[in-house]
């Protein structure tokens, strides 16, 4: 398992995290079978090879903690402890890439770094409230790479906020390879960050083969 954990987090308590690798692919098994029956009739982004490093990842993650995520946000809804009925819901009703929860702390946006100043604000929020909970924001690797990133991971450094960034690099850019378009992104990841490498089990959208025209 390849998973870059910051310095400051080396030695810090770690909670359980009661699900499985396996029950994280048996709930992206059964979104499969029923998007590919055609009663899941809106977008789906799906998730597979990553499932050790997030389990990991959220072993640092307080339940009362802030999480934002994308469009391929699953596992992170599962491991935050979004109910599955409630995640069953949204997906079945469309809203794969929006799915949103008050208990846990959970949001997420279809829009490409859409979730950044949110997750900025909101860390923003915690420190002027006095709280000692995080605010936790998976992005990708195109994610990474945008302006927006790179502002708010300043502003949140200079700050001493407590927001903590999750890169989850498949080299993709949706369907165009990251390190090509920029040139060799990986060499500008920042030191204080979670990273980690994984191959994008299914295509960008959906659970077929993605053609191109």
């Amino acid at each position: 398992m390849n998973l870059y954990i910051p310095e400051k987090f080396k030695n810090k308590e770690i909670k359980n995290v009661t699900l499985t690798k396996q029950d994280l692919i048996d709930f992206e098994l059964k979104i499969k079978d029923e998007y590919e029956k055609g009663t899941i009739t809106g977008p789906v982004h799906m998730s597979s090879g990553n499932e050790e490093q997030l389990l990991k990842v959220f072993q640092y993650v307080d339940p009362d903690d802030w999480v934002f995520s994308s469009w391929r946000n699953h596992y992170h809804a599962l491991l935050h402890g979004v109910p599955q009925d409630h995640l069953w819901e949204l997906i079945n009703a469309g809203k794969s890439m929006s799915v949103y929860c008050d208990k846990p702390k959970f949001y997420t946006s279809s829009i490409v770094g859409g979730i950044i100043p949110i997750a900025l604000g909101a860390a923003k929020a915690q420190k002027l409230k006095g709280t000692n909970k995080k605010v936790w924001a998976f992005v990708g690797d195109m994610t990474a790479e945008t302006g927006g990133f790179y502002e708010a991971y300043k502003y949140s450094r200079r700050h001493n906020l407590p927001l903590e960034f999750v890169i989850e690099d498949n080299n993709m850019s949706t369907d165009t390879p990251t390190d090509e378009t920029w040139n060799g992104a990986k060499n500008h990841v920042p030191q204080d960050v979670f990273y980690y490498f994984y191959e994008r089990g299914y295509p960008h959208h959906g659970t077929g083969q993605w053609v191109l025209f």
